[in-house]
């Protein structure tokens, strides 16, 4: 019998004691796993400067190694995740649909969790306890396939939630990772029915493109990130050029940073150059539509550029005649993610809130708070670009599905 199929079974069996588990059970194991990740924090990231190493070693951007690496500071975020979850309402079980008929029946729509959810993800260790806490918080199992770039560091991550979970009587089973990186296996990973519910990929473009096409368990599609910042003719400029630094640099790699700047041609002459001179001190590349570069000495972008997410130190800039250019380039361009309007007048701000119809719409304020921590959700399964059944960062109740729960008196139907 292969790994995934032996481990696929244990989960499945697992479920039928996750979704029974009280609150306060599901807490306590929650806080024993935090206590194991804070006591062998050395060992793991002993284990990432293994992965990180190699990744330098293949020549890999920064950004992606940016992605990759653990230090003090996100073991720290790791384990204030567990806290935040475990402060956060438990959804199993709440009642949010309910209504009585004339006959006496008792017709109720109750939140259970999904099952086994199965997370196939690239690089971002920190995703593995993220995916752990989520799933055992919301009573599903999860069967996690990490990026083999990330495989050391989330094989002794998991030993750790494991050690949390015996220690909290729990089955270690409800967590299993496959440790075996061929990629063959995600293929057959995506047709296991069987025993997995839910399917949700997180990575790049390729990876979530292959699990849609290819998957026969449901799947929910987490997006990649082209996101937007139109600039109006009414933006405070020495504010405007904070944010759009903000979102490009504070962490390149990552599917909430900003991709394209669009700015009004009124408000052009006077940003872009000191744009650009704070842009460039943090080495970022600038591609620029021929009125960009008529104003400032930078590449010339393509028709690529616009549909290209970078995940790296590289921002394409437009200048738009007025306000609905803007809007027309977001809706040909945009992948639903994350879009931002800066700006100090009224009406364009909630038009724009109106018309741009992504997962999250912003007005005067980076696209990088798109993430279920800053949305207190304590942590996240990804972000949601589809619009069924979750949208934007996927927390505790995006785990759940419901089913109608009837009380009767004997009933019959007439």
């Amino acid at each position: 019998m292969s790994e995934l199929i032996s481990k696929a079974k244990k989960i499945k069996k697992a479920t039928d004691i996750l979704k029974t588990l009280t609150t306060k059970e599901k807490n306590h194991a929650i806080l024993k796993i935090s206590e194991e990740i804070e006591k062998n924090s050395e060992f793991i990231l002993k284990e990432n400067k293994k992965d990180v190493k190699l990744a330098e070693e293949k020549g890999l951007k920064k950004a992606l190694i940016d992605r990759l690496e653990l230090n003090e500071k996100r073991i720290n975020g790791m384990i204030e995740a567990c806290k935040t979850v475990v402060n956060l309402k438990d959804p199993v079980g709440e009642i949010y649909d309910s209504f009585l008929r004339e006959d006496g029946l008792r017709i109720s729509k109750v939140r259970v969790p999904i099952g086994v959810v199965g997370i196939i993800y690239e690089s971002r260790p920190n995703v593995t306890l993220e995916a752990t806490i989520l799933a055992l918080k919301s009573g599903n199992t999860v069967l996690l396939r990490g990026g083999s770039d990330a495989i050391n560091s989330n094989k002794a991550i998991v030993k750790a939630i494991k050690e949390g979970l015996k220690k909290s009587n729990l089955p270690e089973s409800a967590i299993e990772i496959i440790e075996n990186t061929d990629r063959r296996l995600v293929d057959e990973m995506l047709k296991l029915n069987e025993y997995i519910d839910l399917i949700i990929p997180r990575g790049g473009k390729g990876l979530i493109d292959f699990v849609v096409k290819n998957s026969t368990v449901p799947v929910l599609e987490t997006g990649v990130g082209i996101c937007h910042i139109y600039v109006d003719e009414s933006a405070n400029i020495e504010r405007s050029i904070k944010i759009i630094d903000n979102a490009k640099t504070q962490r390149p790699g990552t599917c909430n940073t900003v991709e394209t700047v669009l700015i009004h041609k009124n408000i052009s002459k006077k940003i872009l150059p000191e744009l650009k001179n704070v842009l460039e001190r943090k080495s970022v590349e600038i591609r620029g539509c021929e009125k960009t570069v008529d104003i400032i000495n930078v590449k010339n972008a393509t028709e690529e550029d616009w549909a290209t997410e970078y995940l790296d130190l590289i921002l394409s800039i437009k200048i738009v005649e007025n306000f609905n250019e803007a809007i027309e380039h977001i809706k040909k361009y945009s992948t639903g993610h994350s879009e931002s309007i800066l700006t100090e007048n009224y009406f364009n701000a909630m038009k724009f809130v109106e018309q741009i119809d992504s997962a999250a719409v912003y007005v005067n304020a980076s696209t990088r708070f798109t993430d279920g921590g800053e949305f207190g959700m304590g942590a996240e399964m990804g972000i949601s670009t589809q619009k069924m059944h979750a949208r934007g960062p996927v927390g505790l109740k995006e785990l759940t599905t419901y089913k109608y729960i009837i009380f009767g008196n004997y009933n019959v139907r007439e």
